[in-house]
């Protein structure tokens, strides 16, 4: 069966079963989950949390992207969530290259110039979330009575270690 059979087929025994059509737009938890794009990941398995606790927003490694930070804007002032978590993991690909590196892998395989392109890659966990957190309190767009925590999931164990937080965005 073809990718995409098997989704669709997915998706029919999924509705089957569907049983949460009553929840709400806003998360329950008043909680917004910035994490990895990795397959390995489940944010709401690993954090306790149910369908319908969170908004989870994921992009490669987990970064407070500007399009990672729009979406954290409406969060809060659109469905009102007050608290964020930023989680980066242990053997995250992001490490494992250079803006440089794959600048230029993207010339050879396509032609096209990549130099404006951040792809955001970091060479330390800690100082990533460290630089996430900073990054979403730095946004004036952000509520100032949110509360920002950062934390590292260890991908062989699945626990998570605390490396900021929580802190306010702005003093009140």
């Amino acid at each position: 069966m073809a990718l995409l059979d098997e989704l669709l087929d997915g998706n029919r025994r999924y509705a089957e079963a569907f049983d949460r059509g009553d929840l709400r737009s806003p998360p329950a938890r008043g909680l917004a989950v910035l994490t990895c794009m990795d397959a390995r990941l489940e944010p709401l398995a690993f954090l306790g949390l149910d369908l319908g606790d969170a908004h989870v927003i994921r992009n490669a490694g987990g970064r407070a992207s500007d399009d990672a930070i729009r979406s954290l804007i409406i969060s809060s002032h659109l469905l009102g969530t007050r608290e964020y978590v930023v989680v980066h993991h242990t053997d995250c690909g992001m490490l494992t290259f250079s803006n440089d590196e794959l600048r230029e892998r993207l010339r050879e395989a396509t032609g096209a110039d990549a130099s404006a392109i951040d792809f955001l890659p970091f060479s330390d966990l800690d100082d990533s979330v460290r630089e996430d957190v900073r990054r979403i309190q730095a946004s004036p767009f952000i509520p100032a009575d949110v509360t920002v925590s950062g934390f590292v999931h260890d991908v062989r164990t699945g626990m998570v270690r605390r490396v900021v937080g929580p802190t306010q965005v702005r003093a009140a």
